[in-house]
């Protein structure tokens, strides 16, 4: 008797992963559907750090510009982010984290905390700087303040670049700008 050949299914739809998520009572796995890849995550941190134009975003991000596009709608219709006009002609928008993407700064601090102190070499410093506005002091990789003690909130960091973080970024805008990328 031969033996029975399966057909591997096809990868799911983005559709498919919702109605998954939604049909699960995991949060983790309902918010994985909406910020769990790379680029939607690289695209949080831009405005996080406070690029909100298209091209700020994609240069930094280094995606692709349907990358960006595609994670910018997910991220407004989720309701993480929303657009507003800053010309009129040609029609252009900046991105605005809602206080739904706001509140999704913790994360990004224990990403970067991760980060810091399992994906980098010994001898490289820390990529971004917090300043903990309320007692003037580095706050650490948190979530609270090693200072203080207080919980680190984005409105209360001041954040300053590495000078070789900083340097990495300047290329990569003046090679966008050049057309290399």
């Amino acid at each position: 008797m031969p033996a029975m050949i399966q057909k591997s299914s096809p990868p799911a739809s983005a559709e498919h992963e919702a109605t998954h998520a939604h049909s699960t009572l995991c949060p983790i796995a309902r918010a994985q559907v909406i910020v769990g890849d790379r680029w939607t995550v690289l695209v949080l941190r831009e405005l996080f750090l406070g690029n909100r134009r298209f091209e700020e975003i994609q240069v930094q991000t280094q995606a692709t510009p349907q990358m960006v596009a595609s994670r910018l709608k997910k991220l407004e219709a989720e309701g993480l982010i929303e657009r507003r006009l800053y010309s009129e002609r040609p029609p252009r928008h900046e991105y605005h984290l809602t206080p739904m993407g706001i509140s999704f700064h913790p994360v990004f601090l224990a990403l970067r905390a991760w980060g810091e102190t399992w994906c980098k070499g010994e001898h490289e410093e820390v990529a971004i700087r917090y300043t903990h506005i309320p007692c003037g002091q580095d706050p650490g990789l948190g979530p609270a303040c090693q200072s203080c003690g207080k919980e680190m909130r984005r409105e209360e960091l001041s954040a300053r670049l590495s000078g070789s973080f900083d340097a990495e970024r300047r290329e990569r805008l003046q090679a966008f700008k050049a057309g290399r990328v």
